[in-house]
């Protein structure tokens, strides 16, 4: 696949991919030293992106209980857990040997690169001019969480929404052509054409367990319908999986408890908006009805500094929807013809902070989701007049709205907290991070496993290789 140019359609197997550029309202990098500090920023993200890509595309060394197994099976599990942390440690000494000369021997190069020293001391520095331009990069570290830019662990979430990429490019947007549901359908006809047989509409009851033996035995549909199979995977939450479909009997009682526990909070309202004309940017001196490189991007609204982003999250974690939310707009139809109708265009807005509960009101009042989008398109107005007025109709989903129609339990889009304590080995449940779980045969293949949320699919591919070797030693 080639690299990608702007404006450049490129298609890939069933689906095209519509290049976007990163454009944020307001960033006055007109000096040199601002300029330079984001590009040395981008420099440091790709660092640690290489160190990552081996961790997201392996399994966890999960510390697994073969008391039963044969000497053979427990020195291939030791010999498996060393390779990984051998390869790990070699990555990290050889990132640290080579983008960290300034250290004067190897450990305190790899110590630097470990912890990140030249990252957070360049976005922090004297060199990193500006609020607006340290508030739009700190968005990336808050994205779908209910966390502030200053909560610790936040940092990861910044990685771990740059570490994709689109065509060779690192930490690069991109459209689908068609929409999202694009991507799903181009695997559907790739797993139809390998013989795989895919039923929708069919709402999965239970997961059934024979009580005897632990093992799973299939599942079972709202309809009565039982489907009999010795493995089963699980992309739903781990809350979802667990204590809604599997029985409580068939579970440890420590395993349960960390799963009913876990911090699946969310902040995150995502409003789709229909327009029949495009907004017009204040800080753009020409006017593109038709769409310019201003339309193209990520257009952040909201973010004006840190300070401001702080007190949204703070009045979130009091149970107040933001006074000004912090917007992430997108506007695919600039770029994509197909999604919406010639003159009119489609908005995604990623709105924060917006708790799943409110202290004053509810979600399911009509009034209070009217005040809330039209406070959201007000605050849009001030950087594109008369936004308001172009508004044809919307489309609002708030966290008990995720929650319900898509299964995301507290309307977390990550399927679960994605802070350093919620990861890895820790990631559904202490002791069982490699995707099995205390169900012989039952396997947690989405987000709530690791490497945790985003389109990507490497939790469901880190799950199938897991199935497969499991597969092989029956």
């Amino acid at each position: 696949m080639q690299r990608h140019t702007r404006g450049d359609r490129q298609t890939h197997r069933e689906f095209t991919v519509v290049s976007s550029v990163r454009f944020s309202l307001d960033l006055s990098l007109t000096l040199a030293m601002g300029l330079m500090c984001e590009c040395r920023y981008e420099e440091q993200l790709e660092k640690f992106c290489k160190l990552m890509d081996f961790v997201i595309d392996s399994p966890p060394p999960e510390l697994r209980q073969l008391y039963h197994a044969s000497m053979v099976d427990r020195m291939k599990d030791k010999v498996d857990k060393s390779v990984f942390w051998s390869k790990l440690l070699g990555i990290v000494m050889q990132q640290g040997q080579k983008d960290m000369p300034f250290a004067n021997n190897t450990v305190c190069k790899v110590n630097s690169f470990y912890t990140g020293r030249n990252f957070f001391d360049l976005l922090l520095s004297p060199a990193s001019k500006g609020d607006v331009l340290k508030a739009t990069l700190a968005t990336d570290a808050v994205i779908g969480t209910m966390a502030g830019v200053n909560t610790p662990g936040s940092g990861y979430v910044l990685l771990h929404h740059i570490m994709g990429e689109t065509g060779g490019q690192r930490g690069v947007w991109a459209y689908v052509e068609g929409g999202m549901g694009s991507v799903s359908s181009a695997i559907s006809k790739a797993a139809l054409e390998a013989g795989v047989q895919i039923v929708t509409n069919a709402e999965v009851s239970q997961v059934m367990v024979d009580e005897t033996t632990g093992k799973v035995q299939g599942v079972a549909l709202a309809d009565g319908t039982e489907l009999h199979s010795s493995v089963v995977l699980s992309n739903a939450t781990p809350y979802k999986t667990f204590v809604d479909l599997v029985p409580a009997n068939t579970l440890p009682e420590e395993f349960l408890c960390a799963i009913k526990t876990a911090d699946y909070s969310s902040a995150t309202t995502k409003i789709n908006v229909a327009v029949d004309a495009l907004p017009q940017f204040r800080c753009c001196k020409n006017i593109n009805r038709k769409g310019g490189p201003e339309h193209m991007g990520t257009i952040h609204i909201g973010s004006e500094s840190m300070e401001e982003i702080d007190i949204a999250y703070k009045e979130a974690a009091g149970g107040f929807s933001s006074t000004r939310p912090v917007i992430e707009m997108t506007i695919p139809s600039v770029l994509d013809k197909t999604i919406s109708p010639p003159g009119q265009h489609v908005i995604n807005l990623f709105v924060q902070y917006t708790p799943y509960k409110l202290s004053e009101g509810s979600w399911q009042d009509p009034a209070v989701r009217k005040s809330f989008a039209e406070r959201c398109f007000s605050l849009i107005d001030e950087y594109a007049p008369h936004f308001s007025s172009s508004v044809i109709g919307y489309d609002m989903l708030t966290p008990p709205d995720l929650e319900r129609e898509f299964g995301l339990t507290g309307g977390n889009i990550f399927h679960g907290a994605m802070g350093l304590d919620s990861l890895f080995l820790m990631r559904p449940a202490k002791g069982w991070s490699d995707y099995r779980t205390p169900v012989k045969g039952l396997y947690l293949c989405g987000s709530g496993a690791h490497p945790g949320g985003g389109v990507m699919g490497a939790p469901g591919r880190n799950a199938a290789a897991v199935v497969l070797d499991d597969l092989k030693a029956r």
